[in-house]
């Protein structure tokens, strides 16, 4: 999937949240994308928002995996970016491309370390299935059906595409 074919889902994604409830909220929402991907995604959508005062933050969930103790630590960690307070505010959540839905879990135990947040909406480009965690999308820009052995990676941030990789 080329840069093109990606914006286009983001322009879906940005118009469906304009139209969402989440955006009538007294109080603004707080974006935050989940490093990389979904926050590549998440900037993008952020700047297509219709309403003033929307934060984006940045989130780091190397430390939140629970594969952590098999794969390390990634020797370049950069710190997660939340410069707006979590308690009682509606998070739209952004990743790029949700599968087994463990990256989310790890995304909103870090949320919660914040503060308790009035509802997370999530938001991804794809939704490929295949889930081990009961999580599912609010909001998804396309389905994907891969077999097992394969994922969808995203490449970015200029120009953004999609790449599917054997494992």
């Amino acid at each position: 999937m080329n840069h093109d074919d990606i914006m286009q889902l983001v322009n879906q994604l940005a118009k469906q949240l304009n139209n969402s409830d989440i955006m009538q909220a007294e109080q603004p929402p707080a974006v935050i994308g989940i490093l990389t991907g979904g926050a590549w995604i998440a900037e993008h959508l952020h700047k297509q928002l219709q309403r003033e005062n929307i934060p984006l933050g940045l989130l780091n969930i190397a430390f939140y995996r629970d594969d952590f103790t098999q794969i390390g630590l990634h020797p370049q960690v950069t710190p997660s970016e939340l410069p707006f307070t979590v308690n009682d505010r509606h998070i739209i959540l952004v990743d790029d491309v949700l599968h087994t839905g463990r990256t989310i879990r790890a995304a909103m135990n870090e949320i919660f370390d914040y503060g308790r947040p009035a509802s997370i909406t999530l938001v991804t480009l794809l939704d490929r299935g295949h889930r081990e965690l009961p999580i599912s999308c609010d909001f998804v820009g396309s389905l994907v059906n891969l077999p097992s052995n394969k994922y969808v990676k995203l490449t970015g941030p200029d120009p953004l595409t999609l790449i599917t990789v054997s494992k």
